[in-house]
């Protein structure tokens, strides 16, 4: 399960724990996510913008979350931000901040918190099987339902509302976009489309391709060996017989990008495609109306 993350790091361990793992919500990087590759991790500064962690009621739980929004704007346009496995550190909440300088009022919630703290664990396997593996799909898209809420009552246009992810999270773009009849748009970034279910995973987008509510743009790197470009191709063939937005939906796939392609703190970091995978993933929103 979630095979493909694991391959994609190979982590060495010639790193101090105590200077990356993070103590807040947005802060430092989760300690299994090493090496941090320094020089490509991408800054984006808070000038001009609300940002920072906020709770969000789920019923009677207070779910953590990282918002970023331009300042003073009200009715933004409202992105849900989905994270790896690792949970919303600097670089998810860096990507938050970069969708708040577009204009969108960005919302990152820490999916995995009742399950556990992805930030502070240092094994890819342990984090999988102890917290990850651990976390239902219904608790997800009820967690990001009342994400959607708590926009809404901050003043943001949940009329306009997309959701785009990273791996795990780029599973659940898929999963969410079927999920809530309010999506306009979604991007999901190299996740998994076929794998066996599960009771806390009973289904997985292929399955669900055809009931999208939104279109939505697959970004994949055609060097991930975790998740097979055949497998792409049974998602393209599921969502041509789907819903409206369904056959509205598109991939692009970078030929030489692997796994992790967009995070500029790891290794696989590939720029070229990461700037290509951005630009797309903003005129996508835009032309599907939610900018």
């Amino acid at each position: 399960m979630i095979q493909q993350e694991v391959d994609s790091l190979a982590p060495s361990r010639d790193f101090s724990r105590r200077d990356f793992v993070r103590t807040s919500i947005g802060s430092g990087f989760a300690a299994a996510a090493m090496p941090i590759c320094a020089q490509t991790v991408v800054k984006t500064d808070t000038g001009g913008l609300t940002a920072g962690e906020v709770t969000i009621p789920v019923g009677s739980f207070k779910m953590p979350a990282y918002r970023a929004a331009p300042a003073g704007k009200a009715n933004a346009p409202v992105v849900l931000v989905v994270s790896e496995i690792f949970g919303v550190h600097e670089y998810i909440a860096d990507v938050a901040r970069r969708f708040a300088k577009a204009g969108y009022c960005a919302i990152a919630p820490e999916l995995f918190v009742r399950q556990g703290d992805a930030g502070s664990y240092g094994e890819i396997a342990k984090l999988v099987a102890e917290v990850i593996a651990k976390v239902p799909d219904e608790q997800v898209m009820g967690d990001l339902d009342a994400a959607v809420a708590w926009a809404k009552g901050q003043g943001a246009d949940t009329s306009k509302l997309a959701v785009t992810g990273f791996c795990w999270g780029g599973r659940i773009t898929w999963l969410y976009s079927a999920h809530n009849p309010a999506i306009k748009a979604g991007v999901a970034w190299y996740g998994r489309l076929v794998d066996a279910t599960n009771r806390l995973q009973p289904t997985h987008p292929v399955e669900i391709a055809g009931k999208l509510n939104g279109p939505v743009l697959g970004l994949y790197g055609g060097a991930d060996p975790g998740i097979p470009l055949n497998t792409v191709d049974r998602m393209k063939t599921a969502l041509a017989s789907g819903s409206a937005a369904a056959k509205k939906s598109e991939f692009v796939v970078y030929p030489e990008a692997p796994h992790g392609f967009h995070a500029d703190f790891r290794p696989s970091y590939r720029k070229e495609a990461a700037d290509d995978g951005w630009k797309r993933c903003l005129a996508w929103f835009k032309s599907h109306g939610v900018a």
